[in-house]
């Protein structure tokens, strides 16, 4: 083990002290993904892949629009999990994963490495509060255009019927309640 995760995994940092685990965020576009993603990843010293800059990225470096960069996003987010993983690592995917092949895709992954994967749900209760979020976001994401209200309410459906064990937080109670439901749930997750 590197002495880095030694560390990490040493002073209680990590999820567990048996292996790595991946770490799937869900939700709808502007629903709290990401926000709770970074505090996770913050508190247990661990990478966090978000496919929306992936993709982003591949459009500076000049693949087409045209071309299945969101698939691509998801297809280097794998690989990039997948050497975290090798190495031990807890590793946090930020992503909508509303189509049952992308929550497929994780459960692969972390079949493939090993490791157990988490799947944590974020919603926003308060329809208009989330709407308002969506309308009002800025991420600093080169070209990325944000969806419209319509467009996220679409994608409410791929949800339907998910039976996964997750955890589910509503971003309408503070940050700081969601950390520490999650990371609680993560540890006893990660302790099975």
């Amino acid at each position: 083990m590197s002495h880095a995760i030694h560390c990490i995994r040493e002073h209680g940092r990590g999820v567990s002290e048996d292996g790595a685990m991946l770490i799937v965020m869900a939700g709808l576009p502007a629903s709290g993904k990401s926000a709770l993603a970074e505090r996770i990843a913050g508190e247990l010293s661990c990478a966090i892949l978000s496919v929306d800059p992936i993709e982003s990225a591949l459009w500076r470096a000049g693949i087409d629009r045209d071309q299945p960069t969101g698939l691509a996003a998801y297809v280097v987010a794998e690989d990039l999990a997948r050497e975290q993983l090798r190495i031990g690592c807890d590793v946090i995917i930020d992503a909508v994963n509303d189509a049952e092949l992308a929550r497929n895709q994780w459960r692969s992954l972390a079949a493939e490495q090993k490791v157990p994967v988490a799947f944590v749900e974020v919603v926003c209760s308060d329809p208009d509060e989330h709407r308002r979020r969506l309308e009002t976001r800025r991420r600093p994401l080169e070209g990325f255009a944000e969806p419209t209200w319509d467009d996220v309410r679409a994608r409410t459906s791929g949800f339907d019927g998910w039976s996964d064990e997750r955890i589910t937080v509503d971003s309408m109670r503070t940050l700081n309640e969601n950390l520490t439901r999650t990371v609680e749930y993560l540890r006893g997750f990660g302790a099975r």
